[in-house]
């Protein structure tokens, strides 16, 4: 059903998009590291709970995607355009509905996650939070509007589009940072806006795009939404407790202290690089995967599951060899004290050497499935792994057995290592084609 060209222009600019996404959240940390660490602290922790939350309306994109792929697959052009314009109403409305709950409950929340961080930290963070939260309903129409193109296979237009959001966000932090000296609020500012932008931007390319046609309604299709719900639930469900592990995990990791919280930041900002392909042949698999079911072509989808994954581990091992060299150089730019900087460079480099032995297995499989509808398996397997090896084995390994930070990297590998055996096995066995036809059943 693919060829290579067909894959290479679907999985070349998501590759590209992956790393403008970590390149923006790069440059904002890069920018704000001018200001001191407590002002990059604050916005690591803003972060993690943007991510929550932003991985709810994510999950919602990512279901009608599916749903979108797989009516592609049987050229059902009318129900296609249903499921978009299910989609943007139910992103829509639960974005805003996020974006109320940060904004009434800005430091509360930040409160109630992080407990007792130094004072100069929470108010770069509650400055940050605000500004984070008012650019939700576009981030969601935004990748509402980008799942939907790439799921006929478009992925080119999301990334140009990402690339200026991305030149906007550079422009803006050197203005209000550099310029109007505005600090954590410059750097928030430059990123609510380059969100509008891209929203406003990919909306219009998606109304003037010939072969994708988006029936917008306020009238909800309980049919089409229960069919992305199917998908998005469960999906949002496995993301929302990761995030949530994630949290209470920067809550433990705030506890150790400025260095500690910083050198995290500039780690996991890193390691996105790191990531990067499979992230995208990841996001790839889901309109290969989708369509191929749609068709009802289930030998092709776990052909394709198999080349793909091939495809990230090549690129993964590649990648890595080339940033492991430069690790310390990296940390150079942050602008870190010896202490921290150090402590970076064991966790990148330790994350380095995990990504290309596990990391693909562990989660470019588990989009191939979801896009086949095996979703409430991949949700178990996420959750249960989630919470016994990464929290409560990073609990054991940093606190009892005193490993600090290392403590809780090593516990998110081991979690890759548990999620990889179980998907890769999922695949083998077949399991997942007695539902690979239920979403349009």
């Amino acid at each position: 059903m693919f060829t290579n060209k067909q894959l290479k222009k679907l999985i070349f600019p998501l590759v590209i998009e992956q790393f403008l996404a970590v390149a923006m959240g790069m440059t904002d940390t890069l920018m704000v590291a001018s200001i001191g660490e407590a002002a990059v602290s604050g916005v690591s922790i803003v972060d993690t709970i943007n991510i929550l939350l932003i991985g709810l309306f994510g999950a919602m994109a990512a279901g009608g995607s599916v749903v979108a792929a797989q009516y592609i697959g049987r050229k059902d052009k009318k129900n296609v355009a249903k499921a978009a314009g299910q989609l943007f109403l139910a992103v829509g409305g639960l974005s805003i509905v996020l974006m109320a709950i940060a904004l009434i409950f800005n430091e509360p929340l930040l409160r109630l996650i992080y407990g007792k961080i130094s004072q100069d930290v929470m108010d770069n963070a509650k400055i940050y939070f605000l500004l984070s939260a008012l650019s939700y309903p576009f981030l969601a129409f935004y990748n509402s509007a980008a799942a939907l193109f790439r799921s006929v296979g478009n992925s080119g237009i999301s990334m140009r589009v990402s690339l200026i959001a991305n030149v906007f966000n550079i422009v803006g932090n050197i203005i209000f940072i550099f310029g109007f000296h505005m600090g954590v609020a410059g750097s928030g500012l430059s990123t609510l806006i380059s969100r509008i932008l891209c929203a406003v931007i990919i909306l219009i390319l998606l109304h003037r795009h010939a072969g994708l046609t988006v029936d917008f309604t306020l009238k909800i299709d309980k049919g089409m939404l229960r069919r992305i719900l199917y998908i998005g639930v469960p999906n949002g469900v496995e993301n929302s407790i990761f995030q949530l592990g994630k949290l209470l995990l920067s809550s433990l990791i705030s506890s150790f202290g400025t260095v500690a919280i910083a050198a995290n930041a500039v780690a996991s900002t890193i390691c996105g690089l790191e990531t990067i392909p499979a992230t995208a042949i990841g996001i790839a698999m889901i309109t290969v995967v989708g369509q191929c079911v749609g068709a009802r072509e289930l030998d092709q989808a776990k052909k394709y599951m198999g080349k793909l994954l091939k495809t990230a581990y090549i690129w993964l091992i590649v990648l890595n060899l080339c940033i492991i060299p430069f690790l310390n150089g990296i940390t150079g730019l942050f602008q870190l004290s010896p202490e921290t900087s150090a402590l970076a460079v064991r966790l990148m480099l330790y994350h380095s050497i995990c990504c290309m032995m596990i990391h693909p297995l562990a989660f470019c499989l588990t989009n191939g499935l979801r896009a086949a509808g095996d979703v409430r398996f991949t949700m178990v397997v996420s959750i249960c792994s989630m919470w016994i090896c990464r929290i409560v084995l990073a609990y054991f390994l940093s606190l009892h057995l005193g490993l600090g930070l290392m403590g809780i990297w090593i516990a998110m590998t081991i979690d890759w290592l548990v999620r990889a055996i179980f998907f890769s096995t999922r695949v083998l066995r077949g399991k997942w084609r007695r539902f690979a036809l239920r979403t349009l059943s």
